[in-house]
C-alpha cells in the first residue's frame, strides 16, 4: 500500500492497517498516532519524526528489503576477500622476522611477536580504548631499541604492530557488519570465504609482494627479502589465523552490546541501518512493538529526540541488531528485562540508571534495588515490586496503579502529586532502608501487627505528597522562616496556605523542614524558588529592617517562629493542624462587625470598634492622612518589590514621627481602636508594612 494513501484514509478517520505491506515508503513527519500496523511489513519504511504515539505494531517486521539484503551480500564478498588479504598480511608480518631469508634480528622478531600476541589480548579482553593507551609505552620501548643502533628494524617492527592492530579492529568492524544485516549461516560463510582467501594469498605470493612494497615505501633505505618457504607458508597461515579468530571474538562480543566493543557494534549498525526501518526522532509514547521483528531498525535522534516513553518491548525479535540511542536500551540486562519480564535475580540492581520512560508494566521486581533511580513517567502498573529498595528513585508522572509495595524500602522516594497511587497493594512499608542494627527500620504501619487494606497506604502516603516542603539546611533563622513564610501566604492567597508540620533533620538536628498543605493547583515549584528569595533576603537584613517586617499579624509571625524554636529544642516535636497563614479573617455577622486580635498578653480577645461613629470617623480621618502620605512616598520608592516596600513603610513612620499633630492623632485615634483597624481603611501595596510598623512604633510611645 502506498504512504499516500494511508494517509488519506487516515484523514479519514481509519485507522487499521493490519497486515498491510509498507515497504520502503515514507511517513516522514506525518501524524499516525493510534494506527494499528499489527503484522505490517514495514521493511524500508521511513517513520523519520512521525507521531506515533500510542501506535500499535504488534508482530510487524522491519528491517532491510530484499535488494538492500542482495546488495550487502555482494559487499560482503567483497569485504570477505579483503579481510583474507589483510589477515595474510598480518600473518606475514608476524613471522617475516622468522623466515630464513630475512637478514633481521631473531630478538626483535621474539620482542614482535610477543607484544603483538599481547596487544591482542588485551584488545579482546579490555577494549581497544584500553589498548591505545598501551601505545606510548610500546613507542618508548621501541625508542630503545633505536637507541642501541638497530633503528631502522625497529621502526618496522613498531608499524608491523600498528597496521597489526589496525587489520584486526578492521576485520571486528566487517564481521560484525556481516553478523548485523545477516544470521549465523552468512557469517560462517564468510569466515570460511575469508580462510580460503587467506590460504590464497599467501600461496600464490601476492602477500608478500604486498608486505615488501609497503615496507620499501615506509623505509626505503631498509632492505626487504622476498623470499618465502614452506615453513613461511605455514607460519604466514597460522599469523592470520591468529588474527581473524580475534576479529570474529571482537565482532561477537560487540554485537552483544559489550560496552568495551560499543565503537565497533554502533559503527556496523550505522551501515544496516542506513536503508532500514528509521523511527529516528520519532514520538513512540505508549507505542506498542510486542513481537515485533526490529531487526536493522534505526531509533536514534533527529534534531528531535525519539521519544521512548512507556513504549511495550515485550517478545520482540532480533532487537540487539537495532540501533538505539544512549537511552535505557543500551544496558543489555535492561533490555532483556523488557523483552523476556524476568532476568536473574542477582542482576536485579538499577542503581543510579536513568529508566524514564520505561514500560515494567507486569514485571517481577521483587528483591530489586533502584537507589536514586530515575522513574519518571514509568509505567509500573501491576509490577511487583514489594521488599523493593526505592530510595530517593524518582517517580514524578509514573503510573503505580495495581502496583505491589509490601515490604518496599521508600526512603527519601520522590513521589509527587502526578504520581499514580490507585489500587496500590501494599501491606506495610519501611520509611528506611535496614541496617544491621535495625532490620526493620520506621515500619509503617508502627503495629507489626497491623497492616494497610486495600487504598490505605495511598491515604496515608498522599499528606507527604500534597505538601509544599520548605527545607532548611544552613543557618536556620526561626524569625525569618516566620516572616518569609508569612509574606509567601500574603502574596499567593489562592495557594490557600498552611502549616501542615514542622520537622526537625540531620543528624545534629540542626536543620528543619517546613511542610505546608497547598491547594491542589498550586505550583509548588514556584512557591518553594519564591519563598527562599524572600527568606534569604530577610536573613540578610539588619534587626531594625526585620522589625518593619513585622505586620499585624505579629502574632501568627510570633507563634511560627515559636513553633520552629520549640522544634529545634525538641526533635521528638512536630505540628500539624490547619494553620492558615493567608491572613487573619474577620467575621462579619449582620450589623455588627466584630475583629479579632490579640492583646499584650497574647490572648485572643474580640473588639466591638464600629458600632460607635465617632470612634469609626477618626479612625477614618486619620487613615486618611497616612493614606494621603503613603501615596506621596511611592513617587520616591517602588511598591513592586519587598525592599521598596520595607522602605516605603519606614519613611512613613519617620514622617508621621516627625509631625506632632499627626502623631497625636493617631496615637488618639488607636487608643479606641486597633492598629488593625487601619488596614480596613488603607488601600496600598506597601499597607501591611506600614500597619506592622505602626504597630512596633505604637509600643514604643507607649512604653
Amino acid at each position: 500500500m502506498k504512504a499516500s494513501e494511508v494517509l488519506k484514509r487516515y484523514a479519514a478517520g481509519e485507522r487499521d492497517f493490519h497486515g498491510v505491506n509498507l515497504r520502503g515508503q515514507s511517513f516522514k513527519r506525518q501524524n499516525l498516532s493510534g494506527v494499528d500496523f499489527d503484522e505490517a511489513d514495514i521493511r524500508g519504511a521511513n517513520f523519520t519524526e512521525a507521531n506515533l504515539e500510542g501506535t500499535r505494531f504488534i508482530r510487524s517486521k522491519a528491517g532491510l528489503e530484499k535488494r538492500w539484503i542482495v546488495f550487502m551480500f555482494l559487499i560482503s564478498c567483497f569485504l570477505s576477500s579483503s579481510i583474507g588479504l589483510t589477515s595474510a598480511l598480518s600473518g606475514y608480518s608476524i613471522f617475516y622476522f622468522f623466515l630464513p631469508s630475512g637478514d633481521q634480528n631473531i630478538f626483535l622478531g621474539l620482542f614482535f611477536f610477543v607484544t603483538y600476541i599481547v596487544l591482542l589480548f588485551v584488545n579482546q579482553e579490555k577494549g581497544i580504548e584500553f589498548t591505545s593507551k598501551l601505545l606510548p609505552a610500546f613507542i618508548f620501548v621501541t625508542g630503545i631499541f633505536a637507541t642501541a643502533g638497530i633503528g631502522a628494524v625497529s621502526i618496522s617492527v613498531a608499524i608491523s604492530i600498528a597496521s597489526n592492530v589496525v587489520f584486526v579492529i578492521v576485520g571486528s568492524v566487517i564481521f560484525a557488519f556481516i553478523g548485523a544485516f545477516g544470521n549465523s549461516k552468512i557469517v560462517t560463510f564468510f569466515t570460511i570465504s575469508s580462510i580460503v582467501s587467506i590460504i590464497f594469498f599467501t600461496i600464490n605470493g601476492t602477500v608478500s609482494k604486498y608486505f615488501t612494497v609497503a615496507f620499501t615505501l615506509a623505509l626505503p633505505n631498509v632492505k626487504i627479502s622476498t623470499g618465502t618457504t614452506k615453513i613461511a607458508y605455514i607460519l604466514t597461515i597460522i599469523g592470520a589465523g591468529i588474527t581473524l579468530s580475534t576479529s570474529l571474538i571482537i565482532a561477537y562480543q560487540a554485537l552483544k552490546n559489550k560496552g568495551k566493543f560499543n565503537l565497533i557494534r554502533t559503527l556496523a549498525l550505522a551501515f544496516t541501518t542506513v536503508v532500514g526501518t528509521s523511527f529516528r526522532g520519532a514520538a513512540l509514547t505508549e507505542a506498542n512493538f510486542a513481537g515485533a521483528m526490529l531487526k536493522n531498525a534505526n531509533f536514534i535522534s533527529t534534531s528531535k529526540k525519539t521519544i521512548l516513553t512507556r513504549v511495550c518491548w515485550k517478545e520482540v525479535e532480533e532487537f540487539s541488531f537495532a540501533l538505539t540511542d544512549n537511552n535505557y536500551l543500551q544496558n543489555h540486562r535492561i533490555r532483556e528485562l523488557l523483552i523476556n519480564d524476568s532476568i536473574q535475580e542477582q542482576e536485579l540492581k538499577f542503581d543510579n540508571l536513568d529508566l524514564s520512560g520505561i514500560n515494567l508494566r507486569g514485571v517481577n521486581l521483587k528483591y530489586a534495588s533502584f537507589i536514586g533511580t530515575n522513574l519518571n513517567y514509568a509505567n509500573l502498573q501491576n509490577t511487583n515490586l514489594s521488599r523493593s529498595v526505592l530510595k530517593q528513585v524518582q517517580l514524578d508522572g509514573a503510573d503505580l496503579t495495581g502496583c505491589c509495595l509490601t515490604g518496599a524500602y521508600i526512603e527519601d522516594w520522590g513521589i509527587t502529586k502526578e504520581t499514580k497511587l490507585d489500587d496500590v497493594k501494599c501491606e506495610y512499608v519501611y520509611m528506611h532502608v535496614p541496617t544491621r542494627d535495625d532490620p526493620d527500620p520506621l515500619r509503617k504501619p508502627d503495629n507489626k501487627k497491623e497492616v494497610f487494606k486495600l487504598g490505605d497506604f495511598a491515604d496515608f502516603i498522599k499528606p507527604i505528597v500534597d505538601t509544599l516542603d520548605l527545607y532548611h539546611n544552613q543557618g536556620v533563622d526561626p524569625r525569618a522562616i516566620a516572616i518569609s513564610f508569612k509574606q509567601l501566604a500574603e502574596n499567593n492567597p489562592d495557594a490557600e496556605l498552611q502549616i501542615a508540620g514542622v520537622e526537625v533533620r540531620g543528624e545534629n538536628e540542626d536543620k528543619i523542614l517546613l511542610r505546608a498543605k497547598t491547594a491542589p493547583e498550586a505550583d509548588k515549584s514556584q512557591l518553594s524558588a519564591e519563598y527562599f528569595e524572600i527568606y534569604n533576603h530577610v536573613k540578610a537584613l539588619a534587626q531594625q529592617e526585620v522589625q518593619a517586617l513585622i505586620a499585624e499579624k505579629d502574632v501568627r509571625i510570633r507563634s511560627l517562629e515559636t513553633m520552629v524554636v520549640t522544634a529545634l529544642k525538641s526533635p521528638s516535636f512536630y505540628a500539624e493542624g490547619d494553620t492558615n497563614m493567608s491572613g487573619d479573617r474577620n467575621i462579619q455577622t449582620g450589623r455588627d462587625y466584630r475583629e479579632t486580635h490579640v492583646n499584650d498578653q497574647g490572648t485572643y480577645v474580640e473588639g466591638d470598634y464600629y458600632n460607635n461613629p465617632e470612634q469609626k470617623q477618626n479612625l477614618a480621618q486619620a487613615a486618611a492622612e497616612i493614606q494621603a502620605l503613603l501615596e506621596q512616598l511611592e513617587k520616591s520608592y517602588p511598591t513592586d518589590t519587598t525592599t521598596g516596600k520595607m522602605a516605603l513603610a519606614t519613611e512613613a513612620i519617620a514622617q508621621i514621627d516627625s509631625n506632632p499633630t499627626l502623631t497625636a492623632r493617631i496615637l488618639s485615634a488607636l487608643k479606641v481602636g486597633s492598629v488593625k483597624a487601619f488596614e480596613q481603611f488603607l488601600s496600598h501595596p506597601a499597607a501591611s508594612f506600614v500597619i506592622g510598623a505602626l504597630e512596633d512604633w505604637q509600643k514604643t510611645k507607649e512604653s
